[in-house]
């Protein structure tokens, strides 16, 4: 009989293997629920890390807004693009430091240094970022493509020797503010800081219109993933969330005005001795800012010099909008144009005009209701009439205008129609920050010290400019009004805001020249007192005037002379002055109306000049020289072209703009004032 090879099976044997099956499939169901567990209860968890031992994602950078001049001003320009700030392409260099072996830190420390161009102390800091635990360690900032690629020529040949990941170090790009101009706008433009906010990587503005149109400006960071391979390039990723760059505002500012402002100014603060100046060019049917300069200058791709220094700061400023000043003799004109709209009031109330601008007004007393001390003009003038006393710029002719308005329409009249029709003592709204509102009383209104703001005598020094404060915007929006007919407009800085599609297509996101969203310049003064008061401005530049070197050879001016003494420590220093031309040119149909202003000129007489500090001497020739090429720019031929100074071979004493007016005004002066005994 055979021996059975196999035992035979038992009961137990059965057990046995029922009991393994049972313990196979628990394990087996073990693993299957585990393998659920990861792939799709916890599947987005594990993904994530092991996205993270793979993959990492970078920040993929947007461009902030580019400002773009106004080339528009000159024809067959209008499609032409000139950027005035916009972003170039920079580079972060980053290290994925767990990716690089201890061993090697040191050569790659010392190879990085020597292409960074480091010092020693910038060197150890370096070596210092390489010990921490990171899989992104910023090590340089804002570097050029080409140091970029030599960095690149360096370290691919490196990571290949070493077998390390390619992409152990990486560059991540971004933009930077560039200015192609230097400082050209500095003040206006401003700028954004170096470093960025670190969660949105949005640029932090410094002021000026960066900070006015931040949030048009800045845009929507991307992201890209890149993965941790020997063999990934640094230059390729999935594009996980693309960037969308800024809005570009187009401003209403020419560049080439805006150089020939500056270059004048500074000329013009030098040659005066000035603490500083500025200058303001402006549509005056549009509103439109065609100039707005400042010097000394401010530079915003050095913006940290000037912060850091407090002597440096206050050029930063736009001081044409925030810094309040009384305008002394520019408010003159306006004056006058307040008292012939009481003449207006006066007749539709039935009732007998203020004044004659044309009569022979009584000059020689010049007390006044609650002043001490009486008013003074610079010269002794017994009679003088509207013209007489704007060329002359008499305090004493505008003051009795005034003492008539408040006799017959009161104080509050008076104090409405500088407020409401003229703008003074209220913003423009031009978009820029810290625009100043400035100072105009208010009868009945008193003081924190419980003083009245409005006296006796409040309405005599307002009519010549004192007792009041505007911006120099202020007074070039006032001064528009007889430029343009009548009209108060709105000074603005951009012409539109435009958006650009990846598609090609274009979204305007503000449009000031659309006919539908423009609101039309209110009227508030009659057409013939606005061409009164201009044609009385066009004789302060000629023979008998204050500003005779504002005189724009070629073309008709009109203009008026500032010079007011500035409150320091609580009392007027004649010595310290801010001294003001405003005009525009031509007379007729202005291309631009413009206001310089110089700020504490040297005080004193100067022999051949005439008295330094008077804004006839110091920022007329400014004026002058800046509509002489600014008009030339534009291509506006001469309205006047007999209209030179004496001696020049083009000069005609009987056919140049204004002159038989200006002889015969000049008759009547004297006649009338010869019959005082003077």
């Amino acid at each position: 009989m055979k021996n059975n090879p196999f035992p035979p099976v038992t009961h137990l044997h059965h057990r046995r293997i029922l009991a393994l099956s049972i313990a196979i499939f628990f394990l087996f169901s073990l693993l299957i629920a585990r393998f659920f567990s990861i792939q799709i209860t916890q599947g987005e968890y594990w993904s994530k890390i092991g996205d993270k031992q793979h993959y990492f994602t970078v920040k993929e950078p947007f461009q902030r807004g580019i400002f773009y001049s106004n080339l528009s001003l000159k024809k067959g320009n209008e499609n032409l693009l000139q950027p005035l700030v916009y972003d170039i392409q920079k580079y972060h260099l980053y290290a994925d430091v767990s990716a690089l072996p201890a061993k090697l830190k040191n050569p790659i420390t010392h190879d990085l240094a020597a292409h960074l161009h480091l010092n020693e102390v910038d060197k150890r800091r370096l070596a210092n970022h390489l010990t921490k635990k990171s899989r992104s360690r910023k090590l340089a900032m804002w570097l050029e493509k080409n140091e970029r690629d030599a960095i690149l020529q360096w370290w691919l040949p490196f990571a290949k020797e070493h077998k390390l990941p390619r992409n152990a170090l990486f560059f991540v790009s971004d933009y930077q503010r560039s200015y192609p101009f230097g400082n050209l706008l500095g003040q206006v433009l401003h700028t954004v800081q170096g470093i960025k906010d670190e969660k949105t990587l949005q640029g932090i503005p410094t002021g000026g219109l960066e900070l006015y149109f931040n949030d048009y400006l800045k845009g929507r960071q991307g992201k890209r993933r890149l993965m941790r391979s020997p063999r990934n390039s640094l230059e390729i990723g999935e594009m996980i969330a693309e960037p969308q760059n800024g809005a570009d505002v187009y401003l209403t500012i020419n560049h080439y005005l805006q150089a020939i402002v500056e270059q004048e100014l500074a000329a013009g603060v030098i040659s005066c001795r000035a603490k500083s100046g500025w200058a303001a060019m402006m549509d005056p049917f549009t509103g439109e800012v065609l100039a707005l300069a400042q010097y000394p200058f401010f530079h915003p791709g050095d913006y940290q010099r000037y912060f850091n220094d407090p002597s440096l700061i206050e050029h930063t400023k736009v001081k044409a909008i925030t810094d309040a000043q009384e305008p002394g003799s520019i408010m003159k004109p306006i004056t006058i144009a307040v008292a012939l709209k009481a003449n207006d009031e006066l007749t539709k109330r039935g009732e007998k005009p203020l004044f004659d601008p044309e009569e022979m007004m009584p000059t020689a007393n010049s007390h006044f209701p609650g002043r001490r001390k009486p008013l003074k003009d610079t010269h002794f003038h017994a009679y003088l009439n509207m013209q007489m006393a704007i060329q002359k710029s008499s305090n004493i002719y505008v003051a009795r205008l005034v003492e008539k308005i408040i006799a017959r329409l009161g104080n509050d009249w008076y104090r409405n129609v500088l407020y409401q029709d003229f703008g003074i003592g209220r913003k423009t709204g031009i978009e820029l920050p810290s625009e100043s509102i400035g100072s105009l009383s208010t009868p009945g209104k008193k003081h924190p010290n419980g003083v009245l703001e409005w006296s006796a005598s409040t309405p005599y020094s307002m009519a010549m400019g004192h007792n009041m404060q505007v911006t120099s915007l202020q007074t070039l929006r006032a001064h528009a009004i007889f430029a343009n007919g009548g009209f108060l407009v709105k000074p603005t800085l951009v012409k539109k805001i435009v958006r650009r599609g990846k598609d090609g297509k274009n979204e305007i996101l503000l449009d000031h020249s659309d006919p539908l969203l423009k609101k039309p310049n209110p009227r508030v003064v009659s057409e013939k007192i606005a061409k009164q008061i201009a044609t009385a401005m066009k004789f302060t530049t000629k023979n008998g005037g204050t500003a005779r070197k504002a005189d724009v050879w070629g073309y008709s001016e009109a203009g008026k002379t500032g010079t007011a003494d500035k409150v320091i420590g609580g009392a007027y220093r004649p010595e310290f002055v801010c001294a003001s031309f405003v005009g525009f040119v031509p007379a007729e149909k202005p291309a631009f109306v413009l206001i310089v202003t110089m700020d504490e000129p040297a005080y004193g007489y100067i022999h051949g000049l005439g008295r330094n500090h008077m804004g006839g001497t110091c920022s007329a020739p400014v004026f002058r020289e800046i509509s002489k090429r600014s008009l030339e720019y534009l291509g506006i031929p001469p309205n006047d072209p007999h209209g030179y100074p004496p001696g020049d071979p083009r000069f005609h004493s009987e056919k140049a703009d204004w002159m038989p007016e200006i002889k015969q005004l000049q008759e009547k002066y004297e006649k009338w004032n010869n019959k005082s005994g003077h």
